[in-house]
């Protein structure tokens, strides 16, 4: 599922630099998510970085675009082809995901 921001946005822009996959960007009132670029940060993070900085938690996951770990991480590995550290770590079943901790 990816992550979504709700109308809770205070628009402080915090999130927007901690994304690894450039996911997150100003929209016209608040920030918003493109749930094609968001891997929940599986591959990334134990947890999902937007979240962790966002000062009023309005980065959850979307009930409305649940995904699992597997498609999650076939995203990441499509958004970043050349992440030999990537590949290397998804072959040995061993990247950070919010989904393992």
């Amino acid at each position: 599922m990816a992550t979504y921001i709700t109308e809770d946005c205070i628009n402080c822009g915090a999130c927007e630099p901690e994304c690894p996959y450039e996911a997150i960007t100003e929209g016209p009132t608040i920030y918003v998510i493109d749930a094609s670029l968001c891997t929940e940060c599986v591959g990334s993070f134990d947890h999902e970085a937007c979240q962790a900085v966002c000062p009023v938690e309005c980065c959850l996951p979307d009930p409305g675009n649940m995904e699992s770990e597997s498609v999650l991480i076939a995203r990441a590995l499509n958004l970043r082809p050349d992440d030999e550290e990537l590949k290397q770590k998804v072959e040995a079943n061993d990247f950070p995901s919010r989904f393992r901790r």
